[in-house]
């Protein structure tokens, strides 16, 4: 496969920082199954790119974009250090700095990294996905099984005690039983459900 250096991408009036295509799950649902590409930016990258090599793709202009996110083909968290570098060079330009995650950081280092995520971004997305541990390891095939969705509510709570404004994701599709059950688990660690409507 055709691999590229797009370490930075614009959507929706956003900036998009693509630090890795490594990721922790192996989710049945995710658009690289399938295509090379998203909305026409191809994301498979050759190589992870420094945080200098992200930082000279920023516009001098900072207002140029609504917000500054970490996501791509693969699982920001798995370059922790190169996003909060980068992050904290953002933020102390006055950016808007949001980071759409697995919520798996604290199963890959063993501890709790919100401090740090605290200092780099202003906003986090979880993707939840689903209401139950079994249903979750079947539709996101997460390298740590199940315990990975307790983990992603842990690390949802403490980024959410930091002042982090955190938020879960699912998506429509599951069903309203299900997504009841998220709103639950959403409430239960202190942040919002946010429910998204499915693209093909």
């Amino acid at each position: 496969m055709e691999r590229f250096t797009n370490f930075t991408y614009e959507l929706d009036g956003n900036l998009y920082l693509n630090l890795t295509s490594r990721c922790t799950n192996d989710c049945t649902f995710c658009v690289r199954n399938d295509k090379a590409e998203y909305f026409g930016h191809k994301l498979w990258l050759a190589r992870e790119p420094s945080p200098e090599e992200v930082l000279a793709r920023i516009p001098a202009d900072i207002a140029r974009y609504k917000e500054y996110v970490f996501c791509g083909f693969g699982e920001p968290t798995m370059r922790l250090d190169a996003l909060t570098a980068i992050g904290k060079a953002l933020k102390a330009r006055g950016a808007t700095v949001r980071l759409n995650t697995n919520g798996q950081a604290e199963l890959l280092y063993g501890r709790d990294v919100s401090e740090e995520l605290s200092l780099a971004v202003d906003k986090i997305n979880v993707s939840l996905n689903e209401a139950n541990a079994a249903d979750y390891e079947k539709l996101c095939r997460p390298r740590f099984g199940q315990k990975a969705f307790a983990s992603l509510q842990d690390f949802a709570r403490h980024c959410a005690a930091r002042g982090i404004e955190t938020w879960f994701s699912v998506v429509d599709v599951i069903g309203e039983d299900k997504i009841e059950a998220c709103r639950k688990i959403a409430q239960d660690c202190g942040v919002t459900l946010r429910v998204r409507k499915y693209i093909p």
